[in-house]
């Protein structure tokens, strides 16, 4: 309860909640257990993470429900066989993209495959 009076980063503020209640209709929850919610006019929608706040976990479907990009909302088992599992954002960790390495990779990669032409004399 005290993270939830004092701290946003930390999943939905007593205040947000509040709102929902009175104000907002629960449409949907996706499979990752966030909530969608939007108002009795459908002029405002949002989402109640499950957990700490982080947008990448909004699926592209629930996301372009967000931004009316789509009226309807999504079904819960539309993914295609070629969809990928959703990765978190990795900066900051050991796993984050290296440019430099991914450079000296690609480098050893051309010289490889790249053989310089010439004429015979």
């Amino acid at each position: 309860m005290f993270k939830q009076i004092f701290t946003w980063w930390n999943g939905q503020t007593l205040g947000t909640k509040i709102w929902s209640y009175f104000n907002g209709t629960l449409v949907g929850l996706d499979d990752k257990g966030n909530k969608y919610y939007r108002n009795k006019d459908d002029t405002k929608r949002w989402v109640i993470y499950n957990g700490i706040i982080e947008s990448t976990l909004v699926s592209p479907e629930w996301n372009n429900w967000l931004r009316y990009t789509s009226l309807t909302e999504p079904i819960e088992n539309e993914k295609y066989n070629w969809q990928k599992e959703h990765t978190p954002n990795l900066t900051g960790t050991p796993d984050a993209f290296d440019p430099k390495a991914n450079r000296k990779i690609e480098q050893n990669s051309k010289r490889d495959d790249y053989k310089k032409w010439s004429p015979k004399n």
